[in-house]
């Protein structure tokens, strides 16, 4: 992302935004509500539009044409807050829908390839339900999934565990952090800290549509120099 920017009418969203992920980095993107974090990520695939700056996926500029949204769709797998799931459709099926519509294979092919990834998220035996059957936790990871039967270069996540119940947030957790150590290239958009020392290469704190500051944990945990980053920091530690 070079010299990105971003406005919802008035309010601008994103500023001036310069961001470089190298293949099979984590980047855990962090800070206050509205500071634009999801934004930004949702720039990257472009279900949001910029309006100035330059965004290039795996060689690939993104611009208004359908084609060069189609081919950084196909590369950029994306996890939302609230699943997605389509509700009539079992598992399985919402799994291998996309590799059939997209990339047009076969049906027995995307089946296998579906169940190649529920086995990865350890929800294998879940495929011929449908997503109101299971819980929270089982949807997310299903979503994941989902995403990764694309085979995609990169993965997105805006805030995977924020609408589960807390005893579900460490199995979605667990198997975003088993991804990270299968050399997938990640941004994450989260709160949780704990999951950013352990597997981000980078955290990056946003405030007000900025990049504020970024660093290896270490020494964004031990040492913010941005006044803004250490009293988001010392608001995260007292809650927990």
């Amino acid at each position: 992302m070079e010299g990105v920017d971003k406005w919802y009418g008035a309010f601008h969203a994103l500023k001036n935004i310069n961001l470089t992920v190298r293949k099979g980095e984590k980047i855990v993107l962090c800070g206050p509500s509205g500071s634009g974090k999801s934004t930004l990520i949702r720039c990257i695939n472009a279900l949001e539009k910029i309006e100035r700056g330059t965004i290039m996926v795996e060689g690939t500029k993104l611009d208004d044409s359908g084609k060069s949204i189609d081919a950084v769709r196909r590369e950029v797998g994306m996890v939302f807050q609230n699943f997605n799931l389509f509700p009539h459709m079992t598992i399985l099926e919402n799994c291998s829908l996309a590799p059939m519509r997209v990339r047009g294979t076969k049906k027995a092919d995307a089946e296998a390839i579906a169940r190649k990834y529920l086995e990865r998220v350890r929800i294998l035996d879940q495929a011929d339900k449908f997503p109101a059957q299971l819980s929270g936790g089982q949807q997310q990871r299903v979503a994941i999934a989902r995403a990764l039967c694309m085979e995609p270069k990169a993965m997105l996540f805006d805030e995977p565990t924020s609408a589960l119940d807390p005893e579900m947030v460490k199995e979605v957790l667990d198997t975003m952090i088993g991804l990270a150590k299968d050399g997938m290239t990640m941004i994450c958009v989260t709160h949780e800290m704990g999951f950013a020392r352990q597997v981000a290469d980078r955290v990056i704190f946003m405030a007000s549509g900025e990049i504020i500051e970024e660093a290896p944990p270490e020494t964004f945990f031990r040492n913010p120099t941005h006044p803004r980053t250490q009293a988001f920091l010392g608001e995260i530690l007292a809650h927990h």
